[in-house]
């Protein structure tokens, strides 16, 4: 999505509903504006049709001539009419002229007669001493005993009053569509503010929550479109509420497990104190240098958890060298496996790749090899494994004491040691595979534990997604 600012709802939602509708009545206003323009000119050319049959019943034939009787007020009416000005022209058998105006526009050669009236008429356009007219041209039969022919009768009127119909029927047709588009638009703001107020009571139902308060909105409150929104509000909240307890519990257990060796080095510094002998002194000393080294380890261990837990590495996985990595992990902790004279081997291809984070990755292999020192007896071996058969594989292999078959699925609670561990180092913090099953579990990796060659030892494979 785009990074710009979202507008108002209910704006959007007005611009989306009254913009098209403004769009439709302006269509259907230019369609009923047509449409009432063309009854129009058929109620108008009606009329016009009527005065020319008028005209025509006053043509006859006197002395073996076209005549036309037109007295003088038919003639006032017809030369200027209360709607504009009205033309005529009567037009004889041989096509003489007979009455009217001699000048009036002949009728077009391609003027198709009307199909709308029982009758030879004729309706055309054309422009007379300056001003358009429309003109209706009906053939008339005349006869008497000594002739018989057809007569040619015109009649044409000014076009002022078609064109005050038409902009009076435009002017109220767009009058009451602008009506309709304003009810319409004050219609969906009210029902667009009516169908938002569930939304605007959530928002305060938000805003009234104290801060520790992570109990679920009820859904039944909003709209069904808005019901997801919600349910991914209370997903949340219940993430947040599982990273809080977390928290909870990782300070409680920091601060339990670190209270032990804190007591215990404040004990032995005051027993150094006291201490005059130097020999003694001495040994309370390493005594304290102990305890410091093992607090330290608890303290990082902890740290390692508390990354691993809330993901403290950031951005998108990487494609990175696992091998590359074994082999780093293996060269830091070297020193301390040649302390113990324990083999120290890297096994496995040459280049097996994954995506991950470095810092991650880095940290759980430390705790694997670590442990692996740690629980294995001087002079035993550790073996680093990296392979791919279909998926990638990571391997650590020692030949200590082992775990249980009973007991390695309790190993990956926090804090928690097998009875074997124990015996072979009581110093030890019991967070080495919780750090690894959360952090393997970020990178959608498998952790197994496995019984090490013939029996004996502990095997951890940890099998990463293709």
């Amino acid at each position: 999505m785009s990074s710009s600012r979202v507008g108002s709802l209910r704006g959007q939602l007005l611009a989306w509903m009254i913009i098209p509708l403004v769009i439709l009545v302006g269509i259907d206003a230019v369609t009923v504006y047509h449409a009432s323009i063309e009854a129009a000119d058929l109620a108008y050319d009606r009329s016009l049709l009527a005065s020319t049959r008028a005209l025509s019943e006053r043509v006859s034939i006197v002395d073996g001539k076209v005549v036309a009787d037109v007295p003088y007020v038919a003639l006032d009416s017809f030369e200027t009419d209360t709607l504009g000005r009205i033309y005529y022209k009567v037009t004889g058998i041989q096509g003489d002229f007979v009455s009217g105006y001699d000048d009036l526009p002949p009728l077009p050669k391609d003027v198709q007669r009307s199909q709308a009236y029982p009758a030879l008429v004729y309706f055309y356009h054309a422009v007379y001493r300056g001003e358009p007219v429309r003109i209706a041209a009906l053939y008339q039969p005349v006869y008497d005993d000594t002739i018989r022919g057809i007569a040619l009768i015109q009649v044409g009127e000014s076009l002022e009053a078609r064109r005050d119909l038409s902009r009076k029927i435009l002017f109220d047709t767009l009058l009451r569509e602008a009506l309709l588009v304003a009810a319409a638009a004050v219609l969906v703001w009210f029902a667009v503010r009516f169908a938002l107020r569930p939304l605007m009571r959530l928002t305060d139902n938000v805003e009234a929550r104290k801060p520790t308060d992570l109990s679920d909105f009820d859904p039944a409150l909003v709209n069904k479109e808005v019901r997801p929104l919600v349910a991914a509000m209370n997903g949340y909240m219940a993430r947040l509420q599982t990273l809080i307890s977390g928290q909870r519990r990782f300070i409680a257990d920091a601060s339990h497990q670190l209270r032990t060796p804190l007591t215990v080095l404040k004990t032995q510094a005051e027993l150094a104190l006291r201490e005059n002998d130097p020999r003694a002194m001495r040994e309370v000393v390493q005594g304290i240098s102990a305890t410091t080294d093992a607090t330290v380890h608890l303290a990082n261990r902890l740290l390692s958890l508390a990354r691993a837990e809330h993901g403290a590495a950031e951005g998108e996985l990487q494609p990175l060298s696992l091998s590359d990595l074994v082999r780093q992990v293996g060269l830091e902790l070297a020193v301390e496996a040649v302390k113990k004279d324990i083999d120290l081997s890297f096994e496995g291809q040459r280049e097996v790749r994954v995506r991950g984070h470095a810092l991650l990755l880095h940290e759980m292999l430390a705790n694997l090899v670590d442990n692996a020192i740690r629980y294995t007896p001087p002079g035993g071996k550790v073996a680093m494994r990296v392979f791919k058969v279909d998926v990638p594989m990571l391997e650590v292999e020692d030949s200590g004491p082992g775990i249980p078959p009973a007991e390695r699925e309790r190993v990956f609670a926090p804090f928690y040691r097998a009875a074997s561990a124990q015996v072979v180092n009581a110093a030890g913090s019991g967070l080495g595979l919780t750090i690894v099953r959360d952090i393997a579990a970020m990178h959608g990796a498998k952790v197994e534990l496995l019984d090490g060659a013939q029996g004996a030892g502990l095997k951890v494979r940890i099998i990463f997604p293709l």
